[in-house]
């Protein structure tokens, strides 16, 4: 049963967290606002356009985005404000243990985990879809309609390649697409240009087949064929940027598809994925370096203190920051990378858990 004691410190925990962040992200909407009102008014954005569409899902991905930063932080300000009137001293003294203590900022770091990774795993990727079609609109106006040197397993044994494939007119140029038996070469297909007509139906113009048998060649040309392929113009397209519009279980799935067809590229996919399960936990590594550092009473008041947090902080984002652009580069496995600043971090809170006053 939760006691007064932890009442208290959750309300604290929770209220600051929750005052800190309307704060900050009232100030990011203000600043996004300042900064993109020319582009606003320069490609007619219409008001319910900029409000609905724009920052009404705008606020979802930055309170997700500051969660950890500001869960952190607002320990750091509450515990240290405890800790110089001596409220944490008392706790101690009367008979509380540290661990004890530590109960109620864990419920509530929990409770905020549970939060973020509901945010980002549901309701962040549907809303990201809309912000970011309005960014392409209204802001950056840049949308890539060429994909250029695509290959791909559709099916067990069967690679294909494109040149060159055109979103607008649906229509591939220097097609090729090759089908093994194992390791051997059974038969080789390949056309000047192929385009796209319906679900998974293709034609193919000045295309030329190739079937082996052993030493025999057999070679069948002509002008245009149609044939049925099991590709989508849709999945040429898709970039980095994609992933942060997919819930968990899209996600998951298209990883073992493109996986299973031996598509590259797949590191910023599997950083995003990893990510909305390492940030949540991030939240309770940060609370017991949190209530560790600034559970003692200083001399100074607070400000120490929140010095320290701010600074491990800035530390935690430097980390988090490189971490990704190492694994989407592929110079690292993108789950070491994502799992790695939380590793080192949990070090750091074990650390300081032990030089707490106990």
């Amino acid at each position: 049963m939760l006691k007064r004691l932890d009442w208290y410190i959750i309300k604290k925990y929770l209220g600051t967290y929750i005052f800190s962040i309307i704060l900050i992200i009232s100030i990011s909407v203000i600043f996004d606002l300042t900064e993109k009102i020319d582009n606003f008014f320069e490609n007619d954005a219409p008001w319910q356009a900029i409000i609905f569409d724009y920052y009404l899902n705008f606020i979802p991905f930055f309170t997700n985005l500051f969660t950890p930063l500001f869960a952190f932080i607002s320990v750091i300000f509450f515990t240290s404000k405890l800790a110089n009137n001596s409220e944490i001293i008392a706790i101690l003294a009367g008979g509380v243990s540290f661990n004890r203590l530590l109960r109620p900022y864990f419920i509530s770091a929990t409770l905020i985990g549970l939060f973020s990774f509901f945010l980002s795993g549901y309701i962040i990727p549907p809303s990201n879809k809309i912000r970011l079609a309005f960014e392409d609109q209204y802001i950056s106006r840049f949308t890539s309609e060429v994909a250029r040197n695509v290959q791909f397993e559709i099916e067990k044994g069967t690679i294909v390649y494109f040149e060159r494939f055109e979103e607008k007119s649906k229509k591939g140029h220097h097609f090729s697409m090759e089908k093994f038996n194992g390791k051997t070469l059974v038969s080789r297909m390949t056309a000047e240009n192929i385009e796209w007509d319906s679900l998974n139906h293709w034609t193919l113009n000045d295309y030329t087949i190739r079937t082996f048998n052993g030493m025999y060649e057999h070679i069948v040309q002509g002008n245009q064929i149609d044939s049925v392929i099991y590709m989508d113009p849709a999945d040429f397209f898709v970039t980095a940027k994609n992933s942060s519009e997919m819930r968990n279980p899209e996600l998951r799935r298209y990883l073992n598809k493109q996986k299973e067809r031996g598509m590259g590229n797949v590191q910023a996919f599997e950083d995003e994925y990893y990510k909305r399960f390492a940030m949540p936990l991030s939240a309770l590594i940060l609370t017991l370096i949190g209530v560790s550092l600034s559970s003692r009473k200083v001399r100074g008041g607070m400000g120490l203190n929140i010095g320290v947090g701010i600074a491990l902080s800035a530390l935690y984002i430097l980390f988090t920051t490189l971490s990704s652009s190492f694994a989407v580069n592929g110079s690292m496995s993108p789950l070491l990378a994502v799992w790695l600043p939380n590793i080192l971090f949990l070090g750091v809170g074990l650390f300081l858990y032990y030089k707490a006053p106990k």
